[in-house]
């Protein structure tokens, strides 16, 4: 599997609207860090995963809340599990957006989702894409997170990582197509649970 940036497309379900209602509470800590690690995956699967992020954001109707890069990276660092972050909490406005932006990167990424989950897949080359997914999600954790935090050390374990690297993508999946703005939002409502 070779990594490529997907072509962006503004057509998908979760491109067509924000998030109709806003989140009742906002995100906890844990909510936070999984969101930035879901982006932080997506990121690994698309080199160019940070710039498209800014162009969707735009399609989407964002630009005022992340006109460039640097502004939704300030969102980002909202996760505590970063080298440096930052303390607060992400208003419901900035966690909509968010979450639809991660949708609509799930959506575009599918395919490759799908080969990654798949079990109707060759064996060899499932395990060759996770090994570049792995490798690549562990050199992103390495740059922007913080290594002492068990979190981060237990996302670069080999092993311990593994199941949680997964769930990160099988989190993916299911927040593409329609309904995945809602589906991921539960999600990341119930991180505590």
């Amino acid at each position: 599997m070779v990594m490529t940036a997907a072509a962006p497309t503004a057509a998908s379900p979760a491109a067509e609207a924000p998030a109709a209602a806003a989140p009742a509470r906002p995100l906890s800590r844990r909510g936070i860090e999984r969101l930035d690690l879901l982006l932080l995956t997506v990121e690994a699967l698309d080199y160019n995963g940070g710039e498209s992020m800014v162009w969707i954001s735009d399609q989407l109707g964002y630009a005022q809340l992340f006109p460039n890069r640097v502004e939704l990276w300030k969102r980002r660092c909202h996760n505590p599990l970063r080298r440096s972050f930052r303390r607060g909490v992400l208003s419901p406005a900035e966690t909509d957006a968010l979450i639809s932006i991660l949708c609509v990167m799930a959506e575009r990424l599918y395919p490759m989702l799908h080969q990654l989950l798949s079990r109707s897949e060759p064996e060899d080359l499932t395990r060759e894409r996770w090994t570049l997914v792995t490798h690549r999600l562990s050199e992103l954790l390495k740059e922007r997170m913080n290594p002492r935090r068990s979190g981060v050390q237990r996302l670069l374990d080999p092993q311990a990582g593994a199941l949680q690297r997964r769930q990160l993508i099988q989190t993916l999946a299911l927040a593409a197509g329609s309904g995945g703005i809602e589906r991921l939002r539960a999600s990341l409502m119930d991180a505590d649970g």
